[in-house]
Parts: C-alpha cells; structure tokens; sequence
C-alpha cells in the first residue's frame, strides 16, 4: 500500500536547489484551492459593485477583473515573501535567476508567462473552431509538454521561469 502524497513523503529539496516537477505540481494543486477562494471573493465584489444581475452581463469585465485580482494576489505574496501559504507548504519560493528577491516588474513578468501554461491551447478552440475534447486534448498535450521543460533545463526550472529570470527554490524547514 502506498503512502498519501504528503510533504514529509517526498524528498526535501536542498535549501536553494530546483525542487522536482511532481513537488511543484503539488504546490500548484494546493494553489488552485486557495484561488478557487480568492475568485470567489473577487467574483463577489465585482458583482455587487457593479450590481451584476446576470452572468452574462460585463463578463469580459469580470474576466479582466479577476485576472488582476489574481495577479495582484501572486504579485504581492512573490514580491513580500517569496511564497504564496502553498509555496510555504511545501517549502518553495521565487527567487530572481541570481538569487535576490523578486521585484514588482520581475513577478509581474512572472505571472504574465506563468498564462503559457494555459493559454496558447485555449485560444486554438475558438481559431480553429475545435470541439471540447480536441481541445482538452492538446491543452493535455500542452501541459504535459511545458511541464517537460521543467525536466529538460539543466537547473530544473520551467520554461516561464527562465523567460522571465526567475527560479523556483527548495527552502529548509
């Protein structure tokens, strides 16, 4: 029987070395569950200010505006701390390529790259007029492909990361 995929089962990273995909990609997961919160809260608000009766109503507006809020929230964690509560979970933080803090320009470029992950697959089920299993199948393809980069750069860091001149670091206990 295996044991349940936890912080104390997987190998610690040493302090200032790349951490593994799978442990990241734990992170990320933990990530989703907290933004699922944020969104929900910023959905709110926009909803009541803008007094929002239907879900169709400013949609675009909601999108940008959850988009910022999001981005504000990775900004101001990466730039203060360097860790997002799932990042300090699984004891990870951002750190610029030679290892200093993040600044504001560095963790807004970040999190702009960060979208590659996602978007270049998205955008093609409207511009080729796709069905949704197609497109979940290359956004699958996509995924499994940018988290490759992950394992190909010689320093473990993903394709963003290196655009953007940030790495991801293992940080003691």
């Amino acid at each position: 029987m295996s044991q349940p995929l936890t912080t104390s089962t997987l190998p610690a990273a040493a302090p200032g070395i790349a951490p593994t995909v799978r442990r990241r990609l734990a992170a990320l997961l933990y990530e989703a569950l907290i933004l699922f919160g944020v969104v929900f809260v910023a959905g709110y608000l926009f909803s009541t200010l803008t007094q929002q009766r239907n879900g169709l109503t400013h949609h675009n507006m909601l999108a940008a505006w959850i988009g910022l809020v999001v981005g504000l929230y990775f900004v101001w964690f990466w730039t203060h701390s360097g860790q997002t509560l799932p990042m300090k979970t699984w004891r990870l933080r951002v750190v610029a390529a030679d290892g200093s803090p993040l600044s504001t320009g560095r963790a807004i470029a970040r999190y702009v790259l960060a979208w590659l992950w996602f978007l270049p697959p998205l955008a093609l089920h409207p511009l080729l007029g796709l069905r949704l299993p197609q497109t979940l199948v290359i956004a699958g393809i996509w995924f499994l492909l940018w988290a490759a980069t992950g394992r190909l750069d010689p320093q473990r860091q993903f394709l963003h990361d290196r655009l953007a001149g940030t790495r991801v670091i293992g940080v003691a206990r």
